[in-house]
Order: structure tokens, then sequence, then C-alpha cells
């Protein structure tokens, strides 16, 4: 979350330039840029928001960054295989390296291409779930960092919320699932979207500091050619009223 991410459970230095971290709870052990985008809690909730369904074979994950969704998703589902995609060359290239050294590389795949050109690449309704995880603010708006690469991964630049939806519309079979999270100030203009191109909202969780806290992220589940009435589930808080993670975030 942008409010307070979660740190790695042991980090080990590699150069100036980047660090390998571990998380045991999964197996894996994850390259990432010292000082540019890292990733933080928001990529495992929302993993654990999509878990594996039976069926689920292919899964595309949309704005990967170093993979880590794609990474922890193929080891919960070993019948997965998983096309992450990142417009950012240097985070897929990470990525790829982090399939390899995790064993993965048979079932994670790396696509370096913006989302705006996924039609070239794949036919519609291939997929069997679409996770998201995107550049949460709009253009201009919001605090920007100073770090290169981490504006880049909060900001929109080439493709917008419509983009990444419309994306993940075309990409996801009509009986699959679509998974995305992102700030509730932005929750009013996704569920427009979202109605606009006939994409129904199954689930939806808010995503709490503690207990005391206004939400600080939205969790949503979405389907194309059905019809439903979402379904609001009770609010994920992440840390207690002491400051210590909750034993929810920490399962």
């Amino acid at each position: 979350m942008e409010s307070g991410c979660c740190p790695p459970e042991s980090s080990r230095m590699l150069d100036a330039a980047g660090t390998l971290d571990d998380l045991k709870s999964f197996s894996l052990r994850i390259f990432q840029p010292q000082r540019g985008y890292r990733y933080s809690l928001d990529p495992l909730l929302l993993a654990r928001f999509s878990p594996p369904v039976a069926g689920e074979g292919r899964i595309a994950d949309l704005g990967a960054g170093c993979g880590i969704i794609g990474l922890v998703l193929a080891r919960v589902n070993p019948l997965a295989h998983v096309t992450a995609i990142e417009n950012n060359q240097e985070m897929a290239l990470i990525a790829g390296r982090n399939a390899e050294h995790n064993g993965l590389s048979d079932r994670v795949t790396v696509l370096a291409d913006d989302v705006l050109n996924l039609r070239s690449h794949f036919a519609d309704s291939l997929f069997d779930l679409v996770v998201c995880n995107p550049p949460f603010r709009a253009p201009h708006s919001g605090r920007i960092s100073p770090r290169a690469g981490r504006d880049s991964a909060r900001h929109e630049t080439t493709a917008c919320l419509a983009d990444f939806l419309g994306s993940a519309k075309y990409l996801v079979k009509p009986s699959g699932r679509i998974c995305f999270i992102q700030l509730p100030s932005r929750l009013h203009e996704f569920m427009s979207i979202a109605a606009e191109m006939k994409l129904s909202v199954l689930r939806l969780r808010m995503v709490h500091n503690n207990a005391a806290s206004p939400a600080a992220m939205f969790m949503a589940e979405l389907a194309k050619g059905r019809r439903a009435s979402p379904v609001v589930e009770a609010p994920l808080f992440v840390r207690d009223m002491n400051g210590d993670y909750t034993d929810e975030v920490w399962r």
C-alpha cells in the first residue's frame, strides 16, 4: 500500500542497483531494483484476493513489475501458466530473471510490451484469470517520486484505467475472472468504466490501514458476459490498533 508497504522477510544487497528478497511464505526469492519501484503489500493482497479456482490454467498479469503476482499465483497453483505483461523494459527483464531463478520459467513467461498492444499478441477470450495492479494515479496527480522507475509505476503514462480494464475484458474468457486493486478515490471512475464496458462487479473489498482509518485501497473481482450484483465483503484491516500486522495479513 502506498501508505505503508510490507517489508520483505529478509533482504540481501546484491550490488548498488539491486537486492534479492526472500518471500518465505511462497518459497520465492525476488530480485528487485534497490532504488526503483519495489513491490509492497498491494500485489500480495491481490494475489490472495484471486485464489486458484479449479480449471483456471491460463493467467495474465497486467503491469507485472518484477513479476511478484504471477510468481505467487504460479506457486500456489501448480497447473497455472502465467503471462506477465510489463511495459518497462528493465522491470520486464527482472521479472524474467525472477521466473528463472525460482524455477518457474516453464510456467511464467514475460512479455515486454504495453497493454495497448495486446491485441497484436493474443486472441480474445484466451485467459481464465486476468489480474492487474495498475498505476494508481492519473498523470500529474498525487506525489511525484524522485526515484527513477517509481513514478512510472505509480502514475499512468501510455495507458489509463479504461485501457487496463478494456485489455482485461479482451483477454478474459466469458466464464473467467478479472481482479483489480486500486485507490478508493478512483472507485466511482472504476465502477463507471466497468458499467460502460458491461463488466459486472462480482466482489468488492475495502482495505484499511487499521480499524480507525478510512479505506486506503479497494479490490474488485469482475466478469464479462454475466449479470450480477456486487457482494461487498468484510473490510480488510492491515494493522491492529497497536500498529502490528493483523492475523489475516500475516496469513
